[in-house]
């Protein structure tokens, strides 16, 4: 069996999730994606090395290893649409963001493969989510999930014109405490890069689905532009120039919010 994620414990009130990591498609589903898929234009690129200060903050840190193109972990398990009226990518996608097909012709998942592809991928990493939150919430009274995603720059089927580098989502402040939220806006506000709370992106299901802050989680997600640390263009190569200057600004907004989560 395939390792389905990995995972890196930490003590210190802050997980941070990491769903599009995965870049692993199982070989016996391989023949049936197309060759554009098969590029994986579509993953989180690198967001683990980018978050690599992140053991240095104690975190607990949680990555998918397999593709969303097999399974799209930050999606309902139902498929409903989290933007109603705008054009996405389902739970298990068809079309990759560029609106190619990631399927050769007749090869698309049926309802019941779906359905087994959420027991025996999309559920263990949703376990695994909720395990960890729950350690965390034995010992402090207030956590802080760090939903980590990142996206090309440009995607004209998906939004007009260019993103801001910094997409913060909280589904307009219902998913974090507002003063955790004003933190992690005041940290990328401070820095060069062009940023934006619940734009665009509010947060997909991980945010919506666990962020209670009534109850002591606290859920930010950070959508962030492919641009500031990496290549866009194939290979996705990583680039230190750039990241060395991003990262700073992602361990600040992430120091402030917990910062802002020991006043409550």
């Amino acid at each position: 069996m395939i390792d389905l994620y990995s995972l890196q414990r930490g003590d210190a009130p802050l997980l941070i999730s990491i769903p599009h990591l995965g870049a692993h498609i199982p070989d016996e589903l391989r023949d049936r994606y197309s060759d554009v898929a098969l590029m994986l234009a579509d993953t989180d690129w690198h967001l683990d090395r980018l978050y690599g200060f992140a053991a240095e903050l104690g975190a607990t840190v949680l990555g998918a290893l397999v593709s969303r193109y097999v399974i799209d972990l930050n999606r309902p398990p139902n498929d409903e649409s989290l933007y109603p009226g705008q054009t996405t990518t389902g739970l298990c996608p068809t079309e990759t963001f560029r609106g190619e097909s990631v399927y050769k012709a007749g090869r698309e998942p049926d309802a019941a493969e779906k359905q087994g592809r959420v027991e025996h991928y999309w559920q263990p990493y949703h376990v695994a989510l909720a395990t960890e939150l729950s350690r965390l919430k034995e010992r402090h009274q207030n956590v802080l999930l760090w939903e980590a995603h990142s996206i090309a720059s440009v995607l004209p089927r998906l939004f007009d014109s260019k993103l801001p580098d910094l997409n913060l989502g909280t589904q307009d402040g219902r998913t974090a405490a507002a003063t955790v939220q004003r933190a992690a806006e005041s940290a990328a506000a401070a820095g060069e890069f062009t940023w934006i709370a619940n734009g665009r992106f509010k947060g997909g299901y991980i945010t919506r689905n666990l962020g209670a802050p009534q109850a002591g989680i606290h859920a930010i997600q950070l959508e962030m532009c492919q641009s500031t640390y990496m290549n866009e263009a194939f290979p996705f190569d990583y680039d230190d120039v750039r990241a060395t200057k991003v990262q700073p600004i992602l361990r600040s907004m992430i120091e402030a919010s917990l910062h802002a989560l020991e006043v409550l």
